[in-house]
């Protein structure tokens, strides 16, 4: 069988090859795109300028070729990445984002939320929530138990404010938060 779109001195394949190059090559600069956006987030959270940086890296990493890489211009190698991994005192795997999906990777817990009087969180539903959420999730109420003296050990009412970073815990935005609660059956919320 011939192909009549390829040209008489391509084979066949070539254009389909081209083609998954051609995405494979997008793929990798949205997700080089994507490793820029965690850069500049956690420099961001240390409060950091692109000249802190190259300062406190000893000129290693140059402001201008570290904002090319926020900006995904350019690529960073993986040993370059674990050592701005050591100035930034974070893991490695902090840097890189967390999924390969298009949502982004930092949760906005500054929104304004409608005020809830509180959800009410059943503890023992806690213990069924897979790990690595139903773990942070336990340790966090744990910690809020042990802050009130609140050891009841059945429900746990938790306040607008723990919402917030119960939402984080989750991966997910505080207007959602209690809706994803609801679907792992840990909830209801007051009136």
């Amino acid at each position: 069988m011939s192909n009549e779109h390829a040209s008489p001195s391509e084979p066949s394949g070539s254009r389909d090859e081209a083609e998954h190059t051609a995405e494979l090559d997008e793929a990798a600069v949205q997700y080089g795109c994507r490793v820029g956006e965690r850069l500049r987030s956690i420099r961001r959270q240390k409060r950091l300028s692109l000249q802190d940086v190259e300062a406190l890296s000893s000129h290693e990493f140059k402001a201008s070729v570290l904002g090319a890489y926020e900006r995904g211009e350019r690529a960073i190698s993986v040993a370059r990445l674990h050592r701005l991994a050591g100035y930034y005192s974070v893991p490695v795997d902090q840097l890189l984002p967390r999924t390969t999906s298009s949502k982004p990777d930092v949760v906005d817990l500054t929104a304004d939320t409608p005020m809830l009087n509180g959800v009410t969180i059943q503890l023992e539903a806690v213990k069924e929530v897979p790990a690595p959420e139903g773990e942070m999730l336990r340790r966090y109420l744990d910690m809020i138990q042990v802050q009130r003296g609140d050891f009841n050990g059945r429900v746990l009412t938790v306040r607008q404010d723990d919402l917030r970073a119960v939402a984080c815990i989750l991966g997910v935005e505080i207007e959602v938060a209690v809706g994803r609660l609801r679907d792992l059956k840990l909830v209801h919320v007051n009136d």
